[in-house]
């Protein structure tokens, strides 16, 4: 009888959880969940990007003369007027000078950083956070410093009261091309600009290089420095270095903001992006040749990235290494 009454009062085992139905719908399906979240997205890279630079080829091949829609069939003509251009042409040969003192110089700069940040035990986070600052400012906001407060030709600016401490007459920085004293101004405005970015990159590869490959190379005695930084960091680091390479070479080629606001008006020291503005939104705005020009920069920065990545082995599998 005791036993008939504990069974009933004991509780009842839960009743077993019938399983999650499959959600139907379009709720449901993954494609309709990613069309939604990326739909936006391509949408607007369609209309401004894949869009405009569709109707710049096409304008290319026109008269088009203040206005955006193509009027004469001309052909090659704007091809031909810009290559024939020389203020085009000296851009082109100017920035690709640029581009063989300012990639390998990025480079350089940020691997050293990286590999400085790389090795503190402390205020790591600090130093990274203050070497990466930089690239949060604006290229017109750095470019009005270096060219206002910095190197603005006069004896209240930072580098002439620096070079008169050792007895040295005021530097016009900006004034005239001879000697091009300009190049310094800008080449040290885009190290500063763009260094922090290219540290983050090489750090990220440098943390991931496993350490054991340090170890075992200090069991075969190689020693520590440049024995090991040579045949164990650097060959580690072949796939970021390709990637920043490439990522600097298509930013020299593109340089704008500080040459425009630096240079101003003057006609000496224009990269290509400038010379396409003025030929385009200038006193003619003929935007069939600036169309023109455009495609032959791009053509320009593809043939080089190809050729570096040549040179790198980007796109290269494991096994032809």
């Amino acid at each position: 009888m005791s036993t008939t009454t504990e069974l009933d009062s004991a509780p009842s085992a839960p009743a077993k959880a019938s399983p999650a139905r499959p959600r139907r719908g379009l709720r449901g399906s993954g494609t309709f969940n990613f069309w939604l979240f990326t739909g936006p997205f391509l949408v607007g890279l369609l209309i401004f990007v894949y869009v405009p630079i569709g109707w710049s080829i096409w304008l290319s091949f026109f008269e088009a003369r203040f206005t955006v829609t193509p009027s004469t069939f001309v052909g090659f003509d704007n091809y031909r007027f810009m290559l024939e251009n020389d203020n085009f042409t000296g851009a082109l040969g100017t920035f690709t000078v640029f581009a063989a003192i300012i990639v390998p110089t990025t480079w350089a700069l940020s691997l050293g950083l990286a590999l400085l940040v790389n090795r503190l035990r402390f205020m790591r986070a600090f130093f990274r956070s203050v070497f990466f600052l930089p690239t949060a400012c604006s290229y017109v906001a750095a470019s009005l410093i270096w060219k206002m407060s910095l190197f603005n030709g006069v004896r209240f600016g930072l580098a002439n009261t620096v070079i008169g401490w050792f007895g040295v007459e005021n530097v016009a920085w900006l004034a005239n091309p001879d000697p091009p004293w300009y190049w310094l101004v800008i080449v040290s405005a885009r190290l500063w600009l763009q260094s922090g970015f290219y540290m983050i990159l090489f750090l990220a590869a440098l943390q991931n290089i496993p350490d054991e490959l340090y170890e075992a190379a200090a069991l075969d005695g190689a020693k520590p420095g440049w024995q090991t930084f040579r045949y164990i960091t650097l060959p580690q680091l072949r796939a970021t270095s390709t990637a920043v390479i490439l990522l600097l070479l298509i930013a020299a080629y593109q340089a704008f903001d500080e040459f425009f606001n630096l240079l101003s008006k003057t006609t000496w020291g224009r990269p290509p992006l400038v010379e396409l503005y003025y030929t385009a939104l200038g006193d003619n705005q003929d935007y069939g040749a600036g169309s023109a020009g455009a495609v032959i920069l791009t053509l320009l920065i593809i043939l080089v990235t190809l050729f570096q990545g040549r040179i790198m082995g980007f796109g290269r599998g494991e096994e032809s290494k």
